[in-house]
Formats: structure tokens, sequence, C-alpha cells
């Protein structure tokens, strides 16, 4: 039996409206300059991990050269801190102490 007020179709409960999803914040990725690591193992840091052509990555290289720090890419979350843990690893490997970190966008 139905209420005389409520047409069939129509249920009890309220609907939510929905709201915008918000985009994921973004991190960038971040080169730091050290007086030891050579220029052509960050060149191959950058051409490897990052995909750039050997223009950017010197481009790049000599960002982090002489400012002491340069965006190497913004990702989300997940992407950055696996890219900081990629380089790293390689620089680890490589007996290099290059430092790479991220921060929010």
């Amino acid at each position: 039996m139905t209420a005389p007020d409520k047409p069939d179709d129509q249920s009890d409960l309220a609907v939510k409206p929905r709201s915008k999803s918000q985009r994921p914040p973004m991190y960038k990725v971040l080169l730091l300059n050290d007086d030891f690591t050579p220029m052509e193992f960050v060149v191959h840091v950058l051409e490897r991990l990052f995909n750039m052509t050997h223009a950017q990555a010197i481009e790049i290289m000599l960002t982090v050269h002489r400012r002491g720090v340069a965006v190497v890419g913004v990702f989300s979350h997940e992407v950055a801190e696996t890219k900081v843990a990629q380089v790293m690893e390689l620089a680890r490997r490589q007996q290099h102490p290059l430092q790479c970190t991220m921060e929010k966008e």
C-alpha cells in the first residue's frame, strides 16, 4: 500500500548532491646539487628515469649545477615517491651522493 502523497517510484532515501571531485595534490620532484656526482651521471638519470631528451637533460643538469636545485617533474604522490626512490637507488648503486626529494606543489 502506498501513501497517497507519494508516487510509487519515489523512495525515502535522501540523495546527496555530488560535489566536484578535486584533483589529487601534485608533487614536485627536485634534484639537488652536490660537488661529487659527475654531470654525465645526472644527465643519464634524467634521460633514463624522467624520459628526457639529451638536450633537456643537459639543460636541467646545468640548472641543478648553477642554482643548486631544479624541478625535474611534477607527479602524483605515488609516482613522485617512486621517482625519488629510483634516483636514490641508482645513485647509491653507482656510489654517487646525488640527492632527490619531493615537495607538494
